[in-house]
């Protein structure tokens, strides 16, 4: 059997100032059932900026287009909080560059296999094709919603 000849190629950050913090309030043990007082949850104040972004000169964020990572819990409209620095392994979902186009997908890496998954059962995997050029941006450490 003769595997395709793949290069996993990865970025270089572009670093990014941080702003000032943003304090928000954060509470624990919200129920999704019967309610109760939440002054007496609060945590403390919190910035989504601490939370989200471990390696401020390597992250990024990128609005998701399309439907093919809804079971990851990643829809359309959805922003993603990318990051460089963690390397991409088996498993994880990236942001990749495949032919000139970005996809969001689940990156497999066994067996010298390597392919793009979707996480909806309507798209194919990405399969690579030998000379063909995978570049890895960044790996996916967030998602952030809005309804």
């Amino acid at each position: 059997m003769n595997l395709p000849m793949l290069v996993l190629k990865y970025s270089q950050p572009v670093p990014v100032q941080v702003g000032e913090p943003v304090y928000i309030p954060l509470y624990s043990g919200v129920r999704a059932g019967f309610p109760s007082p939440a002054d007496d949850f609060l945590l403390k104040r919190i910035d989504l900026s601490n939370e989200l972004i471990k390696h401020p000169e390597a992250t990024f964020l990128m609005r998701i287009k399309g439907h093919s990572m809804t079971m990851a819990g990643i829809d359309d409209g959805d922003i993603v909080v990318v990051d460089k620095a963690v390397k991409p392994e088996h498993g994880k979902i990236v942001i990749a560059c495949v032919d000139g186009e970005f996809t969001c997908k689940r990156l497999y890496l066994l067996d010298g296999e390597t392919r793009l998954q979707p996480a909806n059962p309507d798209y194919k995997d990405i399969i690579f094709k030998d000379g063909q050029i995978l570049e890895v941006w960044g790996v996916v450490t967030s998602c952030i919603k809005q309804f």
